[in-house]
């Protein structure tokens, strides 16, 4: 079984597609964790009446202090931290701890529209996505404008992510996509908890996995594995709008805690 720990703000005909796709292809019982940041909309209610566990915190929190909210009340070894504006791929869950295990992974990430399998191909695809999402997205955020501009994108969903699971079955490469991070408690043993001093959370786990692979030897870096694919929106439902982080005071930025010469002396440590 598994965590799923969403934070949200709004967005209720997204958060309605994000329940809609898990409830469709994700084959392991699960339990959904809201982080509900205090919505307007009736997104809380609408994740309460599914079953999900709804946190309902008033403010609008950083994404990281968001994902220990839900940490904390998780019931399960494996922790799924996923985005609320994605669409994920048919057996997604099964397939991404599958292939966690076969590489020996404790923290991994899915592939998408931000990065696939090498370049030239993620530029083809961010291409595409942003022809549609220019055109389509200038009208309407709506529920059904946003299945349009999936069902343009990818045509047939579960023929395009088939077709990725049979081509790169069990592949990795090192790196992340940050709408979707899986994690097994173990590797919260090793590198701990999110830091909540940065809203570039992601990119900070990938760097502390990195780290510790290096000095202590325990864990594996972060890695994106290719034979799971999940769409991402990608800031094109920011135009909704948020309100301030309620601890932004505590947050600083990515350059402050990781500067230049220290990635630089851990990129020689991985060579």
């Amino acid at each position: 079984m598994i965590s799923i720990i969403t934070a949200v703000y709004n967005q209720r005909a997204v958060n309605e597609l994000f329940w809609e796709s898990l409830q469709r292809y994700t084959r392991n019982p699960f339990q959904l964790v809201i982080v509900d940041n205090g919505s307007t909309d009736g997104s809380a209610e609408f994740f309460e009446s599914v079953g999900a566990t709804v946190i309902r915190n008033g403010v609008n929190y950083s994404y990281p202090k968001s994902q220990n909210i839900g940490i904390a009340v998780a019931k399960h070894d494996w922790l799924a931290f996923l985005n609320n504006d994605i669409i994920v791929s048919p057996d997604w869950d099964a397939r991404l701890i599958a292939s966690m295990q076969q590489n020996g992974l404790l923290a991994a990430t899915v592939c998408g529209i931000e990065q696939i399998e090498n370049a030239a191909a993620t530029k083809r695809l961010k291409r595409r996505w942003q022809k549609i999402k220019n055109v389509l997205g200038a009208f309407s955020t709506g529920k059904r404008s946003l299945k349009l501009m999936h069902t343009l994108m990818y045509g047939n969903w579960e023929a395009f992510c088939r077709d990725r699971q049979q081509r790169f079955a069990g592949q990795t490469k090192q790196g992340f996509v940050g709408n979707t991070v899986m994690l097994h408690r173990d590797a919260l043993d090793k590198v701990g908890l999110w830091d909540e001093r940065v809203q570039a959370a992601d990119f900070d786990l990938y760097l502390r996995t990195r780290q510790r692979a290096a000095e202590v030897g325990d864990i594996k870096p972060l890695a994106i594995c290719l034979d799971v694919f999940i769409h991402h929106y990608i800031r094109l439902t920011f135009k909704a709008g948020y309100p301030p982080f309620a601890d932004r005071a505590n947050l600083i930025a990515l350059e402050d805690k990781w500067p230049a010469d220290a990635r630089a002396a851990l990129d020689a440590m991985n060579q």
